[in-house]
């Protein structure tokens, strides 16, 4: 399977869901966040890096449930610049992740 490249409203997203999750986790290690979410550390540093900017929506899911942030709060954060310049269509928040 071939990736196509990020647009940059990908990567500007991807770079806010790092640093929300970042924020949210606080001085817990990753470590600890990433065992008990059920993903590999690797995988959160890669999020919270912005190196994976479209992370899986199960992942996202249970990062955001062991970090105690509501999915509607992290689609909000994540979307916040964006909805300011568009006023167009909006895909959902499960739209999203899971594309």
């Amino acid at each position: 399977m071939v990736r196509l490249p990020l647009t940059p409203a990908e990567a500007e997203r991807g770079q806010r869901l790092g640093a929300l999750l970042r924020r949210a986790r606080g001085d817990r290690s990753m470590l600890e966040t990433a065992l008990e979410a059920r993903v590999s550390p690797e995988t959160l540093r890669k999020i919270e890096s912005g190196r994976v900017a479209t992370p899986a929506f199960p992942t996202v899911a249970a990062i955001a449930d062991v970090l105690g942030l509501s999915l509607d709060e992290v689609w909000a954060e994540i979307n916040q610049r964006e909805s300011r310049v568009e006023s167009g269509s909006r895909q959902s928040a499960r739209e999203w992740l899971a594309s």
